[in-house]
């Protein structure tokens, strides 16, 4: 059993109210387990950061409940190994708890708390912005941005409609990444640099990437028809993608990438910055509660 009282920080808005929907269950399965806690609801990233730093200090388990946004907000404050983070899912994507194999029943979450062990993990640091899953751009920016303003109630197919938005106006672009010293160019569709290796509902674009190596891996999809781009795409659930020849998985600890016209990367369903950015990886950096 891990030990210590719980400060739950709490995305109200995430999963479309997802999160608020079953707040009581979790309350009741920490009051269950006789733990103290304390709840606050966040009004921004910035509050959640706050949140975090604060809960650290006073030496309590954070338990992040909502999305990837805010884990990978909380995430970044906790990278000095001082905290230990409890993923409670309320999202819609979860990809992070899925790569941990975490419930996405935030009540069967809580339980972690006396089943579970603790890990050490690798972050990613993009211009000092940490993020735990998948930093892309290129179509992925069209994509996130398609996804991050719809109104339409879709669920983790969001994504998929954000792509087929995307493709219609896609224009390839020039990129050069750098790996580790040695640069790649090409024309192509996108650039992704990967912690966990998952992104988008469940989309394995890096199968075997590990959140324990001190690595990245880096996704480069080079220009085709967009026929072909949108046929390989539902293979991207299963990894199959990267028999694709138009695909190239790189390792390294430090990428940096730009492209011959502006976009902006995201990681964790948000904007990280504008390009060009430069990725670095801190190894075990964070403390994570995962299942035994």
């Amino acid at each position: 059993m891990i030990d210590g009282p719980v400060c739950l920080i709490v995305n109200p808005h995430a999963g479309g109210g997802r999160a608020l929907r079953l707040l009581p269950g979790v309350e009741a399965a920490l009051r269950s387990q006789g733990r103290r806690f304390r709840m606050t609801e966040t009004t921004s990233m910035q509050h959640a950061r706050e949140l975090a730093r604060e809960a650290c200090d006073a030496g309590e388990i954070i338990a992040a409940m909502g999305g990837d946004g805010i884990t990978g907000a909380v995430a970044g404050e906790l990278r000095d190994r001082q905290g230990l983070l409890a993923v409670l899912p309320g999202g819609r994507g979860n990809d992070f708890a899925r790569k941990l194999k975490i419930p996405f029943d935030p009540v069967e979450a809580v339980k972690l708390l006396e089943t579970g062990r603790e890990r050490h993990i690798d972050l990613a640091v993009a211009n000092g912005t940490v993020y735990l899953g998948i930093l892309s751009a290129g179509i992925d920016s069209d994509v996130s941005r398609i996804a991050l303003e719809t109104r339409l109630k879709l669920g983790t197919f969001v994504y998929t409609y954000g792509v087929l938005r995307a493709i219609a106006r896609w224009k390839p672009a020039d990129w050069r990444v750098t790996i580790d010293g040695t640069a790649h160019d090409y024309p192509g569709y996108s650039v992704a640099v990967a912690n966990s290796g998952v992104f988008g509902g469940g989309m394995f674009l890096a199968p075997d990437a590990s959140m324990e190596d001190g690595q990245l891996d880096v996704v480069m999809i080079r220009q085709q028809s967009r026929l072909r781009y949108l046929r390989g795409l539902p293979r991207v659930f299963n990894g199959s993608h990267l028999k694709d020849p138009a695909i190239t998985l790189l390792q390294g600890s430090e990428i940096t990438f730009e492209a011959d016209r502006p976009f902006t990367a995201y990681a964790d369903g948000d904007p990280i910055g504008d390009l060009p950015l430069t990725v670095t990886v801190q190894p075990g950096a964070l403390r994570v509660v995962t299942p035994a």
